[in-house]
């Protein structure tokens, strides 16, 4: 009975996959609008001070890298319940 639940995993997988994704180009943005307002900037207030808060776009790629990782063994999962499903 498990075994006909197959494509669930396969859509919070592709779910994950997309949100990775999402995240990792989130960061790059992120990282590059941060980096081009310091060029911008007579004084380096907001490198120093870390005002106005925004996600570090280190953190952001890592999760987006994570949540990755996760989709590739929620989709492995996916397909070994399918492939028992046979």
């Amino acid at each position: 009975m498990l075994n006909e639940y197959w494509g669930i995993p396969a859509i919070i997988g592709a779910v994950f996959f997309v949100l990775g994704i999402a995240l990792i180009i989130w960061g790059v943005r992120e990282g590059r609008n941060y980096y081009d307002s310091l060029i911008n900037r007579v004084d380096l207030r907001e490198f120093f001070s870390k005002w106005p808060l925004r996600p570090e776009p280190g953190a952001l790629k890592t999760g987006g890298w994570i949540s990755i990782i996760l989709s590739i063994i929620i989709v492995g999962i996916g397909v070994l319940l399918y492939l028992l499903n046979k």
